[in-house]
């Protein structure tokens, strides 16, 4: 295994680890399909644009913002996921809309995130639904962000501590 493969492997492992045992020690949803490959761009492509904690924290947190918006404003925020009671004209909707608003709030910030993509399908899709999951979500998101920062700068390259700097 290549320094770089070893690097990718044991970030990956490391950021994953940290957030299942958060998952495990409280019962709450730490650990959700998008922090994958954020942690993927954390570790593999650390001085990217995308993978600062900026871009991170942004693209997460209006994903999860938006995403829960496009639920209530479809009249899905107490309904059951796509998942449980299948694709609606309303689900369509809150899952276009999310990723649509998403993607266009993102992009004038200078904080594009694609993981954030599927943070907000999986909010708007009903997966995480709850205010408190949401806040659990973005809590996972702060906690892979510094988990990620800290291994790079032990193996580095570093992450920046909030963006790059020629952006």
């Amino acid at each position: 295994m290549g320094v770089e493969t070893g690097k990718a492997f044991s970030g990956s492992v490391v950021a994953m680890a940290v957030a299942g045992t958060a998952a495990l020690v409280t019962q709450q949803p730490w650990l959700f399909p998008s922090l994958g490959p954020t942690v993927m761009l954390h570790v593999e492509q650390p001085r990217a644009p995308q993978s600062s904690p900026r871009s991170t924290l942004y693209g997460h947190g209006i994903a999860l913002l938006v995403g829960y918006a496009a639920l209530v404003v479809c009249g899905l925020a107490d309904e059951p996921s796509a998942l449980q009671a299948g694709v609606s004209a309303p689900r369509i909707a809150a899952a276009a809309g999310s990723l649509g608003l998403t993607a266009a709030l993102l992009v004038p910030l200078r904080a594009t995130h694609p993981p954030a993509g599927a943070t907000t399908l999986i909010v708007s899709l009903g997966l995480l639904h709850t205010p408190s999951e949401l806040l659990v979500a973005f809590a996972a998101v702060v906690l892979v962000t510094v988990v990620d920062g800290l291994f790079c700068r032990v193996t580095g390259p570093t992450m920046p501590l909030w963006r790059i700097k020629d952006r």
